[in-house]
């Protein structure tokens, strides 16, 4: 979800973003809150808004198989915008050559070259059977029904009068289930012409399943296209500057309760653990902006006799230079400041590296700390046994366990997407970011110019790699929480109750939001959800 996406993207990399990220009120912080042939010619996505200034976002390009996956991290093109849902789209301007979508604001990613998608089949066939039914669906024609079963019949002629009929209703999320299936089928004449019907439905400015169907459509397009892994390496995007997507981090931070549910139940964790300790030593896993420990060095200043030394070593690669604007040390430097003004003694350790790197070396443990990991939005974009025989994320668990910690804490995003086929994993993504939309909705108003760019940056791009990428591609691997407490307890841990006091203080934040988002505790797990969806699970761990 973070949300997303949902943790902020912090990730300038040769790949999609594999996070997201949420500053706090007084920094960012990084969060989560899925073979054809690569498409040869250049695919532009323009984004040209009512009323919004916005930049060029994308441009589409072939590239290598061996291209960085990298360059991704900030990157999603948008699909299908109309600066008017009411535009008429006539079949002459449809399939005008200088505006193949018939609207000047139309962003799709999928080539009309659908040369590029055949696999086995005819082109111009293809491309007569699609003209066919595009002029059946957009003609002037009532009784098109009729027309096309008597046309083109077929064993197929059901399936489509079927799909025909859900057109009318404006059924969209029906027509991207409709599409994904195609798409899982490999049924690429059915899945062009729903994309090209669902063009006309999307709108990132519109109500939230238009807004989330315009990312689905964008995953659904490369997957298509490539199979997600090329055209997705290959995605060039005009990047906010560095203050800019901070600015859009921290309205996500402030408008929904996500991140701010997950440092608060791990921060009290922490801190319940370690109310005797006299030296502390916190690992935390993508430290990102550092925002989550402001707090919690607040609440040990506050403690009663004291406070602790604390020590925080802050894990993350260099790629998220970028979004903080400079290496670990602004996030050294800050938490100094801070601790100093409370009077807190502090050391800071930097550890540039990502977590499946991480040696006992790199940690610095002195003898006497009592030491507390943090997994935050983090394990998720960990492999595991499913992608890679190294199963890195156990890997990791188990690492961390022979480091002998206090506690350890959990804060993920609640969504089944790590080992599912594609059409379970779209239905499932199409859930669970529905509820998010919604959720962003009920404090930033549609109409609020910001809530484009904030959608796009801090939770587009999982969308799209969920749905467009598989294999090493995908990163955003998302499991339950029955899940999680499988493999702690495969690595050796036993649960580590969370606090009633920090519980409340919980349910005390969300008197701030919308009455729809709700908290439970189950089975010695908090989950945050927005009405019957939970969204964001926290645990610890000893």
């Amino acid at each position: 979800m973070l949300v997303s996406s949902m943790q902020a993207s912090r990730r300038r990399r040769s790949s999609l973003s594999n996070t997201l990220y949420y500053p706090s009120t007084q920094g960012v912080e990084h969060c989560p809150f899925p073979k054809s042939e690569s498409l040869d010619k250049q695919l532009h996505c323009n984004n040209s808004i009512a009323g919004i200034d916005t930049e060029h976002y994308c441009t589409l390009e072939s590239s290598s198989a061996t291209g960085n996956f990298g360059s991704l991290n900030n990157a999603v093109s948008i699909v299908s915008m109309s600066q008017q849902e009411s535009q008429s789209y006539l079949p002459s301007s449809y399939h005008s050559p200088d505006n193949n979508y018939g609207s000047p604001m139309s962003v799709s990613c999928l080539t009309d070259d659908t040369t590029e998608l055949r696999q086995n089949s005819n082109t111009n066939d293809f491309k007569h059977k699609l003209k066919e039914l595009e002029t059946l669906m957009l003609g002037p024609d009532s009784n098109f029904l009729d027309n096309f079963n008597c046309n083109l019949a077929s064993p197929e002629t059901d399936k489509w009068k079927r799909m025909f009929e859900e057109i009318p209703r404006r059924d969209m999320k029906q027509v991207l289930i409709s599409c994904a299936k195609a798409v899982s089928d490999n049924d690429l004449l059915t899945a062009q012409w729903l994309m090209a019907e669902l063009r006309l439905m999307v709108s990132v400015s519109g109500e939230p399943v238009q807004r989330l169907g315009a990312y689905l459509l964008e995953g659904l397009v490369a997957r298509l296209a490539s199979s997600g892994s090329l055209i997705y390496k290959s995605l060039r995007c005009s990047e906010p500057e560095s203050s800019e997507l901070l600015s859009y981090m921290h309205v996500l931070y402030e408008v929904c309760p996500y991140l701010k549910f997950g440092y608060m139940s791990a921060n009290g964790a922490i801190a319940e653990s370690m109310k005797d300790e006299n030296s502390v030593h916190i690992i935390d896993f993508q430290i990102g902006q550092g925002s989550q420990w402001i707090t919690l060095i607040q609440a040990f200043a506050a403690r009663p006799g004291g406070p602790p030394h604390i020590r925080i070593t802050g894990i993350d690669d260099s790629t998220s230079a970028y979004a903080r604007g400079g290496g670990l040390n602004i996030v050294g430097k800050r938490l100094s400041r801070l601790a100093r003004s409370f009077k807190v003694p502090f050391e800071f350790h930097a550890a540039v590296m990502s977590g499946s790197e991480v040696q006992p070396e790199s940690l610095g443990i002195h003898y006497g700390e009592a030491l507390a990991v943090n997994f935050a939005f983090m394990l998720h974009h960990m492999p595991d046994e499913s992608v890679s025989t190294q199963n890195l994320r156990d890997g990791l668990l188990r690492f961390v366990k022979s480091l002998n910690p206090k506690v350890v804490t959990l804060v993920e995003q609640e969504s089944n997407t790590n080992t599912a086929a594609f059409f379970p994993r779209f239905l499932e993504t199409m859930d669970y970011y529905s509820a998010m939309f919604e959720s962003i909705e009920a404090t930033l108003p549609r109409e609020h110019k910001e809530r484009i760019s904030v959608e796009q940056h801090c939770l587009a791009r999982d969308v799209v790699n969920i749905i467009a990428c598989e294999g090493t591609e995908r990163v955003e691997r998302h499991e339950l929480m029955g899940k999680w407490k499988s493999r702690f307890k495969m690595a050796g841990f036993t649960p580590y109750p969370l606090s009633s006091l920090v519980n409340a203080t919980i349910k005390k934040l969300l008197d701030n939001y919308c009455d729809k988002y709700r908290l439970e505790e189950r089975e010695g797990a908090l989950y945050l959800g927005w009405m019957n969806r939970d969204l964001v699970a926290s645990c610890a761990w000893k």
